[in-house]
């Protein structure tokens, strides 16, 4: 039977809403599931995993060098962790996760899987390569262990369970690197969802034409109390900062909900958008390729259609 060890990714007291997609993916490979909680005084998240579907335990790993999440500090940790006869080191494909699993995959001298997006067996998964534009099934070798990242976008989150996990504090005797450390964490606050958990999403695209016309995205948005996005023309031309791209070189998301205003549709942003449950398009060019995936589409002038329908909801 297959022991999984989940990577616990926390911020400001609140476990990553991540973390509840990955255990879908290990629930699916199928065994123990235990979440691992690195920081300085992690009780309260530790509940937080405890409570989730599918958590067999949790591990609090509390040591002062854990108080910033660094990879470089995490990965040896984990390392130590895995000797501890998992089959299989799993963590959420967030920019924290892309910067940690290599290194323990590194570490462990095993070939990392990236950005799992089915799981078939526990050894079986299916992942994007060529930027997206295609989808290739990979047999990993289950021996020593699976180290591999989840693509968040592909996977549902698990509800509550009925019956809380236990935590348990564990010691562990690793020598930590000290050629790394933090400095300053610099991090847009925003009252809006966050781009990649919110059930919502209104993007942008180069058509809106300025950074202060992106005004009435922002408008429509806040109606609807969504995450806002964009597509990498609008990034490139300096509309919004780099964070709100959504495609392959940016987030890659799957909303409820997705309105693209002002988007053409690159096979790029379409990538990134491909999980989304509803999509919506509004674009003045009746040829634009994003109608092609759209469940619904209005071909229109976006400065006169957006501000109607936020007049609407």
């Amino acid at each position: 039977m297959s022991k999984i060890l989940i990577v616990g990714q926390h911020s400001d007291g609140k476990l990553g809403s991540g973390i509840a997609k990955v255990l879908s993916a290990a629930k699916a490979i199928g065994g123990d599931i235990h979440v691992a909680i690195f920081g300085t005084s992690s009780a309260d998240v530790a509940a937080q995993a405890a409570a989730l579907d599918g958590v067999t335990k949790v591990l609090i790993v509390d040591r002062p060098e854990n108080e910033h999440a660094l990879g470089v500090i995490v990965a040896p940790q984990i390392v130590e962790l895995a000797k501890q006869g998992y089959t299989h080191v799993l963590a959420a494909g967030t920019t924290f996760g892309k910067d940690l699993l290599p290194r323990v995959a590194a570490k462990l001298g095993v070939q990392q899987v990236s950005d799992v997006m089915a799981v078939h067996s526990a050894t079986s998964f299916d992942r994007p390569i060529y930027a997206g534009n295609a989808f290739v099934t990979v047999e990993a070798p289950a021996a020593p262990l699976i180290v591999a990242t989840v693509r968040l976008a592909s996977f549902q989150a698990v509800g509550a369970s009925s019956a809380a996990a236990s935590i348990e504090a564990v010691s562990l005797s690793v020598m930590l690197p000290t050629h790394t450390r933090f400095v300053k964490l610099e991090a847009q606050k925003s009252e809006r969802p966050e781009l990649q958990s919110a059930a919502r999403v209104v993007s942008g695209g180069r058509a809106l034409g300025s950074s202060e016309n992106f005004s009435i995205i922002y408008k429509l948005a806040d109606k609807l109390k969504a995450g806002v996005g964009a597509s990498r023309a609008a990034v490139d031309s300096g509309y919004v900062p780099n964070d709100m791209q959504v495609g392959q070189t940016g987030k890659i998301i799957a909303p409820e909900l997705y309105f693209a205003i002002g988007i053409s549709g690159a096979i790029q942003h379409l990538a990134g958008i491909k999980d989304a449950r509803t999509i919506v398009a509004i674009n003045k060019d009746p040829e634009a390729p994003i109608f092609e995936i759209a469940d619904y589409g209005l071909v229109g002038d976006l400065f006169s259609v957006v501000p109607e329908i936020e007049a609407k909801v």
